[in-house]
């Protein structure tokens, strides 16, 4: 979410922020629906004062036994005028808010401008990739294997579905325990194990919702009788109760009415990373900031539709409808999160350097950053086959833009004001793209793959995969 006060402040700025993400001028659209908002406000508190000034001269008037009849009815119209007002407030509140959560966030100024994919530009390089005659892809391999079946997850669960047998199954938890490991011993993150389920605003304040909802999953049941009767009371306001007292109306009928307002369904979204429930461990909180940086990380399972997706990597567990992350969060303070931000892609770097597997980091472009990323760093592992880079993970300093949605923020002992935190999140790393990777890069002559030195610990001493 943006900073309403500092488009007012800086609306040339704004523009020019959005322009490097290939976006035409929005200040002027926001400024003036600002503007109608503030006006209204304004009106209403001068028809408040006003309102409260005749009320006193009403009373004033009856005690001296005038007829205040006249200023009656002018405090019934402003009352009238102001049921109004509140009204459009609350419009323009819901049209301000819709449209400043469908812009992305602004780009940090040292963020090469570019259009898409083509400008991004590499940083660095680690190992070089090994030189293999007749490289095959994961799915060639896993299922000569018979490791790795496809066609009975289509009957399952249709396209985009892989399941993993035996050793490659074994070497998939055996990443995650890894990584976690990692992270928690060495880089001082604290693993979570959180809810995959989660609710609207939850994903609003991690920028999935409104803007991605065709890209996620959903999760919808029917409540029980007792959670519906709960809250259907709930519904029911001081007048029913007030009647049921004196006998106007039954319990029936109040329960009746308002199970008439209370959803009978509960919705809930399957959560596409960690990232979503690990960064909103602060939602609506106050950090103290001598506590910051908090740094979170967890493996779950992640859903996603992938509905802007259709015809890409439809071969393969590249793009799946279900894979396995270990994601990694950081709450900072606002002059902390550069730093951080360096040192979260250092992490997931060293996931990679210490199974050995040939990877370059490059800095995304304007046009090719996340909805919610000020800048992003993004991890491509070698495939020879593909005799390419592909991404397996993304570091992202998204700046206050989630923690504005979020109203998430942080106060320094004995200050009493607050100041927006600061949200990162980068993947540490893709299990299952991170699982091709090994399979693709260690694969022999014979079809067999070498299990990677760090990781036979946690796969009994298996070295090779036959």
């Amino acid at each position: 979410m943006h900073d309403i006060r500092f488009i007012r402040e800086q609306p040339e700025t704004f523009d020019a922020a959005l322009k490097r993400r290939n976006l035409s001028p929005q200040s002027s659209d926001i400024l003036a629906l600002d503007g109608e908002r503030r006006a209204a406000q304004t009106e209403m508190q001068d028809l408040q004062a006003k309102r409260n000034e005749a009320s006193k001269q009403i009373g004033e008037i009856k005690r001296q036994g005038g007829d205040a009849d006249a200023l009656m009815q002018q405090v019934a119209a402003m009352k009238e005028r102001l049921s109004n007002l509140e009204d459009m407030d609350k419009l323009y509140a819901r049209r301000l808010q819709e449209l400043l959560s469908s812009l992305p966030n602004m780009p940090f100024a040292d963020v090469p401008e570019g259009k898409d994919e083509h400008d991004n530009q590499e940083l660095r390089r680690f190992g070089t990739p090994a030189a293999i005659h007749a490289p095959r892809e994961h799915f060639e391999l896993g299922e000569a294997l018979g490791l790795m079946d496809f066609e009975t997850a289509s009957k399952l669960s249709g396209a985009r579905f892989t399941i993993l047998k035996g050793a490659l199954a074994r070497m998939e938890r055996a990443l995650g325990d890894f990584m976690l490991d990692t992270h928690t011993e060495d880089f001082g993150y604290t693993e979570i194990s959180p809810p995959l389920l989660v609710k609207d605003e939850i994903m609003f304040g991690t920028a999935q919702l409104p803007k991605f909802a065709d890209d996620q999953f959903t999760a919808s049941r029917t409540k029980s009788r007792d959670e519906l009767l709960h809250e259907a009371l709930s519904y029911a306001d001081a007048s029913d109760l007030e009647g049921l007292q004196k006998g106007e109306i039954s319990l029936a009928e109040i329960v009746a009415n308002a199970l008439s307002r209370a959803p009978i369904k509960e919705d809930l979204w399957l959560i596409p990373t960690a990232e979503v429930p690990l960064t909103n461990l602060v939602n609506n909180a106050i950090v103290e900031r001598e506590k910051l940086p908090l740094r979170v990380t967890a493996r779950t399972p992640c859903f996603r539709a992938e509905a802007g997706s259709a015809g890409k990597d439809t071969r393969g567990m590249l793009r799946q409808h279900q894979f396995y992350k270990v994601e990694m969060v950081s709450i900072t303070a606002p002059d902390q999160s550069e730093a951080e931000h360096e040192r979260m892609t250092a992490c997931a770097e060293t996931i990679l350097k210490r199974l050995e597997l040939p990877f370059r980091t490059i800095v995304l472009c304007t046009g090719d950053m996340g909805f919610a990323s000020r800048k992003t760093y993004d991890i491509e592992v070698w495939m020879p086959e593909q005799k390419t880079y592909r991404e397996i993970s993304s570091c992202s300093n998204c700046g206050d833009f989630q923690a504005r949605r979020m109203n998430a923020r942080s106060r320094a002992a004995g200050d009493k004001q607050t100041e927006f935190v600061h949200t990162l999140n980068g993947s540490g790393l893709a299990i299952g793209r991170c699982l091709i990777a090994i399979m693709e890069n260690y694969q022999q002559p014979d079809g067999s793959i070498i299990v990677p030195q760090v990781l036979r610990k946690y796969m009994n001493g298996l070295e090779r995969i036959a």
